[in-house]
C-alpha cells in the first residue's frame, strides 16, 4: 500500500467521524459541492504557488490539492486505483488524440 492508498483509507475511516472532531467528516458532511469548491480553491492556490517563482512553495499546495482530491474521490466511491486505471488506458496515446476521442 503506497502513500496515496493510505491517504484514501484514512479519509474513508474519517468520513463517518463526528464533524466537530474531523476535518474530513466536516467537509464530507457539507456535501459534494463544498468538497469540489474546496478542491478548486486548492487548485488555485497551487497555480499561484507555481507562478510565484518559489518552486518549493508548490509542494505543500500540491499536497493540499491531492488531499482534497482524495476526499472527492472517496465521496464518489472512487480511489487512486481508478485514476491509475485511466492513466494506464491513456498510456502511449497522444494527448491530442485522447482529448479528441473524448469529444466525439
Amino acid at each position: 500500500m503506497d502513500q496515496f492508498d493510505r491517504l484514501i483509507a484514512t479519509i474513508n475511516e474519517r468520513r463517518s467521524a463526528t464533524p466537530a472532531t474531523s476535518y474530513v467528516a466536516s467537509l464530507t458532511h457539507k456535501g459534494r459541492a463544498k468538497i469540489a469548491q474546496k478542491l478548486g480553491e486548492e487548485a488555485v492556490e497551487t497555480v499561484i504557488a507555481a507562478c510565484s517563482g518559489d518552486d518549493a512553495a508548490i509542494v505543500p499546495e500540491a499536497a493540499d490539492l491531492v488531499f482534497h482530491l482524495a476526499i472527492l474521490l472517496a465521496d464518489a466511491g472512487l480511489s487512486f486505483d481508478d485514476i491509475r486505471t485511466e492513466l494506464a488506458r491513456r498510456e502511449g496515446v497522444s494527448g491530442h488524440d485522447e482529448k479528441a476521442a473524448r469529444s466525439q
